[in-house]
């Protein structure tokens, strides 16, 4: 038995079959190939495009700015990527954004809150001289005043990438919201547990940004962003939006969720005090300055 397994395929028959699982092996190969290929050179940027149920790719970067959020100003110093493609309706006109293909559509990206936790939390705001308002102030210094010091602030999508709303016309003319994005801000230090937010998918923030001049109430005043440089490059099928500022100063933060786990009753309320939340439109300012990138989503497979 051992030894007729082992004989040589001879003869036509054998010939066939040697063929066929040869052809077997290169489409197997070629799938393999296709799945994982990846867009090359300039376009290489657009590796997590949905290729194949977007007409568009789109990839933004927000290199500097800063997000304010009632009393606490929080800088972008660490580059966060939009990324995804673009379903245009040819019926209706209406775009659709698609989540990048590996579900990363806004990174994550933990920026760090100044001052850490003393800055973010001063005990000494509990004022009053009276027995609870004294065991308040211990109860906040052993908390927060233990050397467990880091705060960070991340931007996280809210909603499904499909509510994102981007329209490049109004991006390029300075002229009505160029990018609406819900999102809600992962607060992360030990102290505060896991799922401290501000906002959340039922109550997201949401962001209406602009190129042009906003109008937020009182007390902010206007404030300008950019369209930024156009530039298309040699074939013409790649755009590059460089420094442009997308900006707004009239949204609302509602209060933090989930601070301090079974002692949010306690955490949550000092956190919301010190954050100065819920605020109302008029307090809160969101500037994203960076670079954006769109080309079609067949010149992208194209250069695969």
């Amino acid at each position: 038995m051992t030894k007729t397994l082992l004989r040589p395929l001879a003869g036509a028959r054998g010939r066939a079959f040697l063929g066929a699982l040869l052809l077997a092996a290169i489409a197997a190969m070629s799938c393999v190939a296709s799945a994982s290929a990846t867009p090359k050179g300039e376009f290489a940027v657009f590796s997590d495009c949905p290729v194949t149920t977007s007409s568009a790719c789109i990839w933004a970067k927000t290199e500097t700015g800063e997000f304010v959020v009632g009393k606490k100003t929080v800088p972008i110093e660490k580059a966060i990527t939009l990324q995804g493609g673009l379903l245009e309706n040819e019926e209706t006109g209406t775009v659709t954004f698609v989540a990048a293909k590996d579900g990363n559509t806004l990174a994550k990206v933990p920026q760090k809150v100044p001052g850490g936790l003393a800055g973010f939390v001063n005990c000494t705001e509990i004022k009053g001289s009276g027995l609870l308002e004294k065991a308040e102030r211990a109860s906040c210094e052993a908390i927060f005043e233990n050397g467990l010091t880091g705060v960070t602030a991340t931007t996280e999508l809210a909603a499904p990438a499909s509510s994102i709303q981007i329209s490049l016309g109004n991006l390029l003319s300075g002229k009505g919201t160029a990018l609406q994005l819900p999102v809600k801000v992962h607060l992360e230090n030990p102290l505060f547990g896991e799922k401290c937010y501000v906002g959340s998918n039922s109550a997201p923030i949401v962001l209406p940004l602009t190129t042009g001049t906003t109008a937020p109430p009182a007390p902010n005043k206007p404030i300008k962003g950019s369209p930024g440089k156009l530039e298309f490059n040699e074939e013409g099928n790649l755009l590059t939006i460089s420094k442009n500022s997308l900006v707004n100063n009239s949204f609302a933060a509602p209060t933090t969720n989930g601070c301090g786990g079974i002692f949010e009753f306690l955490i949550g309320p000092i956190v919301n005090s010190s954050l100065g939340v819920p605020s109302t439109a008029g307090h809160n300012t969101a500037i994203l300055n960076g670079t954006l990138k769109q080309a079609g989503s067949e010149v992208v497979q194209e250069n695969e």
